[in-house]
């Protein structure tokens, strides 16, 4: 049996309908990522959190297609490092894999697709702040990519993986993996708050050769911090991972 034969069997008859404005959002984020599903069914299916489907018995939920894709990421990204790291042992192959798939990484993945406005979440989890959980914006790109595999096949699939794992490796490789906090505080702040985080000089201290300085982030007109570094750029991002500590917990209580 073919791959798109064993995707429609797999799906067939049980997939939830779509509403025209469900479907236009769908479509925008195919054209935005890149991709292109010929069942928009099943696209939606993804993005349909189990509290959603608990809330109605009839509605299915994206826990198979995340099983399912979980084990499709896994494999092409073993398979991309098994190419490009071929002086290396199976043990840094697995702690390189380790990072890259991460459930912290999928959502900082997920996140800069947008997939977090597309998720379909319950009256509960929607109102605990789910659409910025980890977990949730993890698990539904997973479930994402074994849609697409089911809808298009491996080779697809695959491509998918390739393009969105690729700049994370990168980062490993080459020990860039460190978080940029105040990249990942301004996007925060412009899908929260639609405006940039600023930053202020509020003292600095010690002589030249061992100076510090301390910085705060100003988001929506609310300060955090303050962060401390050894210059200002390492104070900003010190106060940066403080602002977007605080704004993600908040998001998710």
């Amino acid at each position: 049996m073919s791959e798109r034969a064993a995707g429609k069997e797999s799906v067939s008859g049980v997939l939830p309908s779509v509403d025209p404005d469900r479907r236009k959002k769908l479509a925008v984020f195919q054209k935005t990522v890149s991709i292109r599903f010929r069942s928009p069914e099943l696209l939606n299916l993804s993005f349909i959190h189990r509290s959603a489907s608990n809330e109605n018995a009839d509605k299915l939920n994206n826990e198979r297609l995340e099983f399912l894709g979980d084990a499709i990421l896994g494999a092409v990204t073993a398979t991309l490092l098994f190419s490009r790291m071929k002086d290396r042992s199976e043990g840094d192959l697995a702690k390189v894999k380790s990072v890259v798939v991460s459930e912290e990484s999928l959502a900082e993945i997920a996140f800069g697709l947008g997939m977090d406005a597309l998720v379909v979440l319950g009256k509960g989890e929607e109102s605990s702040g789910g659409r910025l959980k980890k977990a949730i914006l993890a698990d539904s790109l997973e479930a994402l990519i074994g849609a697409l595999y089911l809808d298009s096949g491996y080779a697809n699939a695959f491509g998918f993986v390739e393009r969105i794992v690729t700049a994370g490796i990168d980062r490993v490789l080459e020990d860039r993996h460190r978080k940029d906090y105040k990249t990942l505080l301004q996007e925060l702040s412009q899908r929260l708050f639609k405006s940039y985080p600023a930053y202020r000089l509020l003292r600095k201290s010690g002589p030249d050769h061992d100076r510090q300085f301390w910085m705060e982030a100003v988001v929506d007109g609310i300060t955090y911090g303050p962060g401390a570094g050894r210059n200002k750029k390492d104070a900003e991002q010190a106060a940066a991972k403080l602002a977007y500590e605080v704004l993600l917990k908040e998001g998710s209580q």
